[in-house]
This record gives structure tokens, sequence and C-alpha cells, in this order.
């Protein structure tokens, strides 16, 4: 039995921590909400993030982020904006060579960095691995059948975590493209909402599949241009993902997209919705990154026009359609 302790109380951060319970772990979940953690470990239940679902008594909860690090692993489930932060809190007491997986997707804001570079930047003590894949929360927290990817550096150690928080029911396959991982699981969620403006605005099935298949393209010239390996992002944490969350209305990205494709005011879709969307931030980031590897990402750079610079989605979709035919490469 191992130590785990898993930041943030999110569905996501929620979800995992059945997960490793479920493997026969002993689990800290943290919450940077007090109440949150008082009342999972008073009602074995997260109503806020993850309604409906009863969690094991084992599983304990705590608003203090410093109780993390006596875990034997450690995963980062806050979101991705604000996993520096969370580093910085942490780093004055962090043991040396813990394990820390990535389990927030996204791309830093200001700096254009993605998690494993924020991460080596503020804890550099850590042994960064990136947990990532398709997976819904409410269904891995229910025991459904899910598999997703842990990438590391050092592949034997990736094998050796995998058979801690792994079970039947939450399938762990080993990598060791820890920027490849983290590329596809960032794009995917502009992608989705993307696919989501696609399906609100009645563009049809022949429209999204074919958003979905560039949006594939888009993710792997970044991906590779960023020092990923191109059949990662064919993988669980690449295509695999991305076709999860571009078909869903359990995917907040998509649903967000869908209200936009339907007329719905950003500012107020955000308003009513109490966890973290995403590729709402991500979208920003994501072209900032493209822009300074010189990657073309037209989709991408269409959604932050939309999100961010205030462009009409109907616009938007015209000039998209309106660009010259060229190869499928």
């Amino acid at each position: 039995m191992a130590k785990i302790g898993v930041i943030g109380a999110g569905a996501w951060g929620t979800a995992l921590a059945c997960a490793a319970q479920r493997a026969e772990n002993e689990v800290l979940l943290q919450s940077h909400e007090p109440e949150v953690a008082d009342f999972i470990n008073r009602s074995h239940t997260n109503p806020t993030y993850l309604p409906n679902t009863s969690l094991d008594p084992n599983i304990k909860a705590t608003p203090d982020l410093l109780e993390m690090v006596d875990s034997d692993v450690i995963l980062m489930v806050a979101p991705a904006q604000f996993v520096r932060a969370t580093c910085q809190t942490l780093k004055p007491h962090y043991k040396e060579g813990t394990p820390l997986l990535v389990c927030a997707k996204g791309i830093e804001l200001n700096s254009g960095k993605i998690m494993s570079e924020v991460i080596g930047e503020e804890l550099p003590q850590a042994s960064i691995g990136i947990l990532s894949g398709p997976t819904f929360a409410i269904e891995v927290a229910n025991a459904l059948p899910s598999a997703c990817t842990l990438a590391m550096d050092d592949m034997k150690q990736a094998m050796e975590i995998a058979n801690i928080i792994g079970s039947d029911r939450f399938r762990i396959y080993a990598s060791d493209d820890i920027i490849g991982a983290q590329i596809g699981g960032a794009v995917k969620n502009v992608l989705a909402i993307a696919s989501g403006m696609v399906s609100g605005k009645g563009f049809g099935d022949n429209a999204r599949a074919a958003l979905i298949t560039r949006g594939i393209a888009e993710l792997a010239r970044l991906g590779v241009a960023k020092g990923a390996k191109s059949e990662t992002l064919m993988g669980l944490s690449g295509m695999g993902d991305l076709t999860l969350t571009c078909n869903s209305m359990q995917s907040r990205n998509f649903s967000l997209g869908m209200a936009l494709g339907q007329g719905d005011k950003l500012e107020d879709i955000l308003k009513a919705r109490k966890a973290v969307t995403e590729g709402v931030y991500t979208a920003r980031s994501v072209c900032k990154l493209a822009n300074s590897l010189n990657v073309d990402m037209p989709i991408c750079a269409a959604v932050n026009q939309i999100l961010n610079e205030g462009a009409d989605i109907t616009k938007v979709v015209d000039n998209l359609l309106a660009r010259p035919f060229k190869e499928e490469i």
C-alpha cells in the first residue's frame, strides 16, 4: 500500500482519488475549499464537483496543501494556470525524488510553457510524470473501464507507478514521451470547443468529422515541432483524448463550444459554471506556443479569435472555409 496525495478536489481529482483508493492505496485528497474537504470527510460525497457519486470512506480530504508532501506519489490536478503557484507553495517542503504526476491539461498562459517545464523550474527535486488520456471523471469514479498514458523520462519508474495506482478498470500504459502526452491533452481542449461550436451552429456530422481530422493534423504539427513523438500523438493521450472530448456533452469544453454556437455569450456560460473549462485559457497559450515554433494552427487560432478577440463565429468559420485548397499531409 502506498500513500497517494491528490492535489485538487474537482471532478477529475476526486475521480483519481477513487481510482487510487480502488487500487488499495491510502489516499489523501486536498481541496482548495475547506468546505469541500469537510463535506467529503463527513458525507463521503463531493456534490460540488462530482455529484451523485459515493466516495469510499477511506478517502480522506484536507484543505492543507502541505500535508501532500508526506505522500509516496503526488497527483497534481490543480488547473493548469494554478500549477506554478501550487508548486511554489510546496517547494520549501518537497522531498527529493518524490514522483509528481501532472494531471492538468493545459499550457501556461503568460509563459507559453507546458506543465513539465513549469514544474521543472519550480520543483526541480520532483520526479515528473504526465498522466493523460480519454477519461471522463464520472466514469473513472464509477469504475467503468478506462485507459490512459503515464509518461516519464524513466520508463521503469513509470511502470512501477502504473502498477501502484492502476487496476483492471483503470489501465495505465507507460511512455517516455512527456512532451507528447502534454501537447495532446492541452490542444484537444481547444479543438473540443471548436467541435462544440460546429455542433451548436448545426453544421452537421460531416463538418465535425472534418474538423476533428484536421485538428489531429494541427495537434501533430505542434507536438512534433515541440519535440514529441508522432506515435504518442496518435495514442491515448493524443487522438484518443481528442476523439472522446470532441464528441460528448460530458466534455466541459465541447459543451461550452456548443453553447457558443447556439448564441450564448462566453461570460454568461462561465458564470454559470463552478468547474474550470481549461480550453478557454489554453486557446491563447496554444496559439502563443504555435507562433513561437512557427506552426500553422488555423482551427486553434480561430477558437482563440472567438474566445479572446471578440470575433464573430460565422465570420471566422467563413474565413476557415475560404482557405485555399492544399495537399493533405
